[in-house]
């Protein structure tokens, strides 16, 4: 199916990620799952390449283009290989904006370039033990001390959560303030008080840290404020379209992938004395998963190409991380069934596709956050 909306340069970038997937990440991601996190080496690497801080300013070290289908690639072929562990999109496509449109010159200078080559990993903290969708529920606490805040509270499952050397950190600045009452603080490796628990063990993901996080009267200077105080929930809210594409972006490919597996599986594998390819269930259910991809490629691209455009809405975004999320978890699991007991094994792509894939209708919001998002926007 063709994809116009790609140029030769973003599939000469394409080129370059599956390169690097090839030689930096793919050869060390089984020992990365045993270790439950990647080596900072793979970071620094991914700088050098050139793929993190790609919408950075040039100044800063980054790419200097906010074209975000280099993204969109980049988010394609690392869900294609299964690399899971090196949460790039997480770095790029959300801490990444937070930055450089929040920050002020002298926080981008201090930052940035750091960002860009790799030196600096970063992660957001919004999810509580108590909040996890519901925003207005964190009950974080920075307590203004005229030249600092004292940030008090706890995360969880915070992705990077273990390797972060930056964290941005969602806390309430005024107690009675209910969502305008939150301020975005930029959390920095090795401030007393900063402390982080177990590397959470998921079922999925397994290369990927994923952290709790916990504040003990850390002292958060003023020049770590991430724009102006209270201003975190615009802030978040005029980021999440672009947070949530980027998971239907990989979901969309994480599903023609597994499709591509199975496919080569059927074919291979014989029932009955033939190829399982032959036998009209299995030509039914791979009619339905192709065409279902295929209808989601479409509506994922277009709100690509909207995105690029200035023109996606919140709603649409919603509209498509919970559709692609669902579908990819749906055809994780129909192509499981289609490999039999092979499909139980973890050795087998399939198995960790159908595990690693779980959580996308999870976090970023669910799919109930999701539709009750689109269910208001159509009825009020």
């Amino acid at each position: 199916m063709s994809r116009d909306h790609y140029t030769p340069e973003h599939e000469a970038f394409r080129d370059t990620v599956r390169t690097f997937l090839a030689k930096e990440v793919l050869p060390h991601h089984a020992r990365w799952e045993q270790d439950g996190v990647v080596s900072r080496d793979v970071w620094r690497a991914a700088g050098r390449q050139g793929l993190l801080g790609l919408a950075v300013p040039e100044e800063f070290g980054g790419g200097g283009d906010g074209d975000f289908r280099y993204s969109a690639v980049l988010i394609e072929e690392f869900a294609r290989a299964g690399a899971s562990g090196l949460a790039i999109s997480l770095h790029n496509d959300i801490v990444g904006p937070y930055l450089t449109s929040l920050g002020t010159e002298e926080q981008k200078r201090r930052w940035l370039p750091g960002h860009t080559s790799g030196e600096i990993i970063t992660a957001v903290a919004m999810t509580e033990p108590g909040a996890g969708s519901d925003l207005q529920g964190i009950r974080t606490t920075a307590t203004d001390q005229g030249d600092h805040y004292l940030l008090n509270g706890s995360k969880t499952f915070i992705s990077n959560g273990i390797l972060a050397d930056l964290v941005v950190v969602v806390a309430r600045t005024t107690p009675a303030g209910g969502s305008t009452g939150q301020s975005l603080l930029v959390v920095e490796r090795g401030m007393p008080g900063f402390e982080r628990g177990r590397n959470l063990d998921k079922i999925g993901q397994k290369a990927q840290d994923t952290a709790e996080l916990f504040f003990h009267d850390v002292r958060v200077p003023k020049e770590n404020l991430l724009g102006e105080e209270n201003g975190a929930f615009p802030a978040l809210m005029s980021h999440l379209a672009q947070e949530r594409l980027a998971i239907a972006v990989g979901a969309a490919a994480a599903a023609e992938h597994v499709l591509d597996l199975t496919f080569a599986h059927v074919r291979e594998r014989e029932a009955f004395g033939r190829p399982l390819a032959r036998l009209q269930h299995v030509r039914f259910e791979a009619a339905e998963m192709a065409t279902e991809c295929a209808v989601t490629r479409e509506f994922v691209d277009r709100c690509v190409a909207e995105h690029c455009e200035g023109r996606l809405d919140p709603v649409r975004a919603a509209m498509a991380k919970w559709w692609a999320t669902e579908l990819q978890k749906r055809v994780a699991d129909r192509c499981l069934q289609l490999h039999g007991g092979y499909g139980y094994m973890t050795e087998y792509p399939v198995a960790r596709a159908f595990l690693d894939g779980r959580v996308q209708t999870i976090y970023g919001g669910t799919t109930e956050i999701m539709k009750e998002i689109i269910g208001r926007s159509l009825l009020g």
